[in-house]
């Protein structure tokens, strides 16, 4: 058997995060996702007992969200190890397994960066063990399994410190434009909360940060069409958590800003380039260009995990595009209802790239990223990474002059 024992405390981290929906379960090894395509009509947990059913609920948007996406790939491939333990390997048959499966898991979703970060991270740890003098193949499989359940850690950690320094940041904002006493009217997109995450959210998070405070007024969250993980996800746990919240379409956006007014756009990050380029769900670039034109400053969420100082900027970002039927139908009740005109053409891209002279703040558990230089429209993510003690600076600090 193996010899590593898993955190008694990993599924107490998630509950006591978010206790009224766990976006994960994982004890004694075993994994449980929440189905994300049933809610909000019903909660229900999918088993996830290898990497092969981890790469289906990532790419059939069963489990969405950039860090959520990365966990729940890294603990299946560890809830397969558990069962090939006795599989009699030496070493580096263990350590062959484990980089095949790390490579499979890479292909479920191409645009978060969180998941190759992980991968990066969990196959250098394989390698290392499997070099080690003497090392067997349950040694090699204990280093895998303690670095992927240390991830679910980090995650939960970095999710309520984003949380703080978000709501800093739009309270400073606020106090600089002569609002210094009122309650935050914040407004977002797609759904950054806990189901996003192992607990309590990035953008979402913020919010929730806002809302402990006492100093959330309203949030409001556009349904993010195809998808609608506004509507069903955003919404529901603006509901569950009774946090003061308001559904709006998507093109409803720029009357708000106009009308009703907005102190702060805050949106998460699917991957953040090294000069501040973000990519994130559909629409988010939409909502920037508004913000900037009604002087509504507009903050990025991300945990350094997201922060991709390989990828020089927007543009070398690869743009996942989903299938039309997302577009031209919806499913109501897990029935497929067609809404467009049959032989109507679609494109459909899952992501789009918001400049990062659009961007007021990228806001990480380590703070606020700083401009290359004052006046300057790039972020040196880069050198905030270098400055930082995170995850992230072990896997790509090294790497950011190749």
């Amino acid at each position: 058997a193996l010899a590593y024992v898993p955190f008694d405390h990993l599924s107490y981290l998630v509950r006591v995060n978010n206790p009224q929906m766990q976006s994960l379960r994982y004890e004694g090894g075993s994994l449980e996702v929440l189905d994300q395509l049933l809610v909000p009509q019903s909660k229900e947990y999918v088993k996830v007992p290898d990497a092969a059913a981890a790469w289906s609920v990532v790419r059939t948007m069963q489990v969405r969200g950039a860090p959520l996406i990365a966990i729940v790939s890294a603990l299946g491939l560890a809830s397969e190890v558990r069962a090939r333990a006795d599989a009699g390997e030496n070493a580096s048959g263990a350590a062959a397994f484990l980089q095949e499966r790390m490579a499979y898991l890479r292909t479920s979703r191409p645009t978060a960066v969180n998941l190759s970060n992980a991968m990066d991270e969990l196959s250098a740890v394989v390698a290392k063990a499997a070099q080690t003098q003497g090392a067997t193949a349950l040694q090699v499989y204990d280093a895998y399994i303690a670095a992927a359940e240390q991830m679910l850690v980090e995650d939960v950690k970095a999710n309520k410190a984003i949380g703080e320094h978000g709501a800093d940041a739009i309270l400073q904002s606020m106090r600089a434009r002569g609002r210094g006493d009122a309650k935050a009217k914040v407004l977002t997109i797609c759904n950054t909360g806990a189901l996003a995450c192992a607990g309590w959210g990035t953008a979402l998070g913020i919010i929730r940060s806002l809302h402990a405070r006492g100093r959330l007024e309203q949030a409001f969250a556009c349904e993010t069409r195809p998808y609608n993980q506004g509507s069903r996800l955003t919404a529901f746990e603006l509901v569950e958590d009774g946090i003061p919240g308001t559904l709006i379409c998507d093109s409803a956006a720029a009357a708000l800003m106009d009308t009703r007014g907005v102190d702060a756009c805050v949106v998460g990050a699917d991957r953040v380039a090294a000069n501040g380029d973000t990519a994130n769900k559909i629409g988010t670039y939409m909502l920037s260009v508004l913000a900037r034109h009604h002087g509504v400053p507009f903050f990025v969420a991300s945990p350094t995990t997201t922060l991709d100082v390989k990828t020089p900027s927007g543009r070398d970002i690869p743009i996942e595009e989903r299938a039309p039927e997302e577009l031209t139908c919806m499913k109501l009740a897990g029935v497929l209802q067609r809404v467009a005109a049959p032989g109507i053409k679609s494109w459909n891209p899952a992501f789009d790239v918001t400049p990062a002279p659009l961007i007021t703040g990228i806001v990480t558990e380590k703070g606020l990223v700083s401009r290359v230089a004052e006046g300057q429209a790039a972020f040196d993510v880069a050198g905030f990474l270098a400055s930082e003690e995170s995850p992230a600076k072990r896997r790509n600090v090294n790497q950011r002059l190749d």
